[in-house]
Parts: structure tokens; C-alpha cells; sequence
């Protein structure tokens, strides 16, 4: 069975470190969202009955998703499957935290400030260059995060749903969408520790 990304540690640092970030996403929906099929069909037991020569006789068109063991469906979601969204959830919420959090490490916050200040010294003659008068003042790093943050919630959102019809397709057994899915599972998990 496949086995979810291991949780980075979480830091500010890490969070700032776009690459770094955007790997562990990629890599985590990787192993067990963009190969859900395949994940899924490890979990068939290809001959549960022992080899029948008779069946060689006769040409039968299988179907194409052969039915999976309730047991095994369910140790998937709680054992790969859940751990693997809930660690995303995990550090696209704390990167989130970081992003509406004040930065007093900020890196470009004297290069900001003297940009602006040199903006205002300017002197603009609109008729002779019309253009002149914009002035796009660099983005803070916090800025870029919350930016980053939001577009891969709404990756992991797409991502989610995509694997979760095909679970529910093959396992046949829940009705729930992803979100209520994951939520009942952290549920379970709570009581179980507590």
C-alpha cells in the first residue's frame, strides 16, 4: 500500500520557501492523488477463488472495476488516504497563518521603503509621458504567500474531488462529499485518541 508524504516541519521558512512548498504538495498528490486508480487497484484481490481452467474456455469481457473489499477500502482512506489531505491541510493552514501574520523578517522591507521614497521625489509631467505616473510598489513576501496559499487551496479543492468520486465509484460505499469525508474521519480519530 501506498504510503503518505511524510509532514514537513512546519516553519515560516519553509512557508517562504515557495519551492520547498510547492514540492511537498506536488510530491504528496503525486503518491496518492494523481495514481488513485492505480492505488485502488492494488487493493483487488485478483484471484480469491484459486484458478479455474474452465474459465479459459469461454471468452467473457470483464468488467472494467472489479469489486474491492469494504476492508480494504477503508483501511486505505484511514491508513494513506486521510493522513496524506490531512498533512496538506496541515501546512496549507499554517503557511496561511504565516501569510496574514506580520513579517518582521522581511528581507525587501528597506528596498520597499526606498523605492516608495524615491516614487515620491519624482517629478511626473503626465503630457509628455502619460505612463509615468504608475507605480507598482513591490509585493511583500507575506503578500506572495497568501497568494501561493490561495491558489493551491484551490488545487487541493479540484484534486479532492476528482480522487474522492473515483473512491466513492470503486468502494461504492459513501455518499459523503470529500470535505465531510475527512472531517468525519478527524472526528473518529480525535475519539480514538482521547
Amino acid at each position: 500500500m501506498t504510503e503518505p508524504a511524510v509532514q514537513p516541519n512546519l516553519t515560516p521558512q519553509f512557508c517562504f520557501s515557495t519551492v520547498a512548498l510547492r514540492d511537498f504538495l506536488r510530491i504528496s498528490r503525486g503518491a496518492i492523488d494523481d495514481s488513485i486508480t492505480q492505488n485502488l487497484n492494488a487493493l483487488v484481490t485478483p484471484a480469491q477463488s484459486g484458478f479455474d481452467p474452465a474459465s479459459t474456455s469461454v471468452r467473457i469481457p470483464r468488467s472494467p472495476n472489479r469489486p474491492i473489499d469494504p476492508r480494504a477500502c477503508q483501511a486505505f482512506k484511514d491508513k494513506v488516504l486521510f493522513p496524506s489531505w490531512q498533512a496538506r491541510s496541515d501546512v496549507l493552514t499554517y503557511c496561511g497563518y504565516v501569510a496574514t501574520s506580520p513579517d518582521p523578517d522581511d528581507p525587501e522591507v528597506a528596498l520597499r521603503e526606498a523605492e516608495t521614497e524615491k516614487n515620491r521625489e519624482r517629478v511626473v509631467d503626465e503630457r509628455l509621458d502619460p505612463y509615468s505616473a504608475r507605480y507598482f510598489p513591490r509585493e511583500p513576501r507575506t503578500e506572495r504567500l497568501a497568494n501561493l496559499i490561495r491558489q493551491e487551496r484551490s488545487v487541493e479543492n479540484i484534486v479532492r474531488s476528482r480522487t474522492w468520486g473515483l473512491v466513492r465509484e470503486r468502494c461504492g460505499d459513501n455518499f459523503q462529499d470529500a470535505e465531510e469525508a475527512l472531517n468525519s474521519w478527524r472526528t473518529g480519530r480525535e475519539r480514538r485518541a482521547a
